[in-house]
């Protein structure tokens, strides 16, 4: 009887990453890998970022993550068949062999990023091996519930991080040893970062990474949304197991590589800066910067050691906010949570800033846009008419502090990296 067979759901604990028969590109199908990569789905700057993914290749996997069409359906139908002819006429190929890969990302300053991708097993979480830190939209979840259910697959992997003691055993080892070798693949993307990925195959290999994580417990760095759709699917199938048991990550031990933390930034649409300001008047002291973008953000991250602050643009100037009245925070931020949860910027700005002062609804995205990169915010403020708010990132001790305790941080609070590139390995449910 197999373990999994014989011990109940409630016996169960730690990582179980899984092998899996990774899906593709083909060797000489396709213009270059780096053609056909892409950012995970959520972090595309629409719509100028995604045509010029597009236009990159006709196969450049963005036409399955972000499918474009009017009608939800016909966009999942059409990333469906999309990835159906793409198999067909093997752009896309199915590995012989289950694998765990071995994943690196380099960047032209240095930096240095390795981990492991597999198919891991779901847990709930009551069970705290997975620890989320970041609440999620209903909407997008049923939105890429709807796309891996059309497609049957994982089209990309979310990132999760976990802590050993930083010695080189266990999936480390494994992690290094594959690292040596030839690798699958290599390619570099535009933003000058290096991808390698090696097949780990060796039963004894996996064997010795799936011991280690047993006892391992993840954060999820990127992609709560993506988990809470492995979640649905899955509860979807239930009570009996199934193909959705199962969803691809990549794992990150932060001990040997750390994490970079970044701010994700909001975009109000219908509000325009000077609106904005006015409403902040008597509640912020706000103070208006004629300096260029990387100066405004210093200023943002001085004024951050006082308190929370936050950098307002979009009209050709930027308005520095800080010190908030604290009459202001103790009537609109709830009480009966931890203090580090009631201090972040992300949560004063959705409660006291959003809610009370500027009355934008954070789940509308007609009214409100969430932008990883700050210029690429800025720029579409100033388009569009609307307020770029800049922000501080959070540390991540404090997320995984807050996680552990079982409380999660505002939505889109969060930016950690660096995240797996889409496109380098994909995998089909129930294969």
């Amino acid at each position: 009887m197999s373990t999994a067979g014989h011990h109940g759901e409630q016996e169960r604990h730690g990582l179980e990453l899984s092998p899996f028969r990774g899906l593709r590109y083909a060797a000489g199908q396709v213009r270059s890998l780096a053609a056909v990569t892409s950012p995970p789905y959520d972090v595309v700057v629409r719509p100028d970022g995604l045509h010029h993914l597009e236009a990159l290749d006709p196969h450049n996997i963005v036409r399955l993550i972000l499918p474009q069409a009017l009608d939800p359906d016909e966009r999942n139908a059409r990333a469906a068949a999309t990835l159906r002819r793409w198999l067909d006429d093997g752009v896309l190929t199915v590995e012989e062999e289950p694998a765990l890969y071995v994943y690196e990302q380099r960047a032209d300053d240095g930096a240095l990023q390795r981990g492991l991708i597999g198919a891991l097993r779901l847990s709930d979480p009551d069970e705290g091996v997975v620890l989320p830190h970041e609440d999620v939209m209903p909407h997008v979840v049923a939105d890429r519930a709807a796309l891996m259910r059309a497609t049957s697959a994982n089209l990309e992997p979310l990132l999760l991080s976990y802590r050993s003691d930083g010695e080189t055993s266990g999936a480390a080892a494994v992690v290094e040893a594959a690292a040596a070798r030839e690798p699958l693949l290599s390619t570099v993307t535009e933003d000058g970062v290096t991808h390698r990925l090696w097949a780990v195959t060796d039963p004894a290999e996996q064997a010795t990474a799936q011991d280690d994580l047993r006892g391992r417990q993840a954060l999820i760095a990127d992609g709560h949304h993506r988990w809470a759709t492995y979640l649905r699917l899955r509860d979807s199938q239930r009570p009996s197991p199934g193909p959705w048991d199962h969803g691809l990550v990549l794992l990150v031990d932060t001990a040997r590589y750390p994490l970079r933390v970044r701010a994700i930034h909001r975009l109000l649409r219908r509000l325009p800066v000077s609106d904005a300001l006015a409403a902040l008047t008597g509640l912020f002291r706000v103070r208006r910067l004629d300096v260029t973008l990387p100066e405004a953000l210093e200023h943002l991250a001085a004024a951050s050691a006082e308190g929370n602050a936050f950098l307002l643009t979009g009209d050709g100037a930027f308005h520095l906010a800080d010190r908030p009245d604290p009459h202001l925070l103790a009537r609109t931020v709830p009480s009966g949570r931890p203090d580090a949860w009631r201090s972040m910027d992300a949560t004063v700005l959705h409660c006291a800033l959003l809610e009370h002062v500027w009355h934008v609804p954070e789940d509308s995205p007609e009214q409100i846009t969430y932008i990883h990169d700050a210029e690429a915010t800025v720029r579409k403020a100033e388009r569009e008419g609307g307020t770029a708010v800049l922000l501080n990132p959070v540390r991540e001790d404090v997320v995984r502090e807050l996680a552990q305790q079982g409380v999660t941080v505002p939505r889109k609070s969060t930016s950690f990296g660096p995240k797996p590139a889409s496109g380098l390995v994909l995998r089909l449910v129930g294969e």
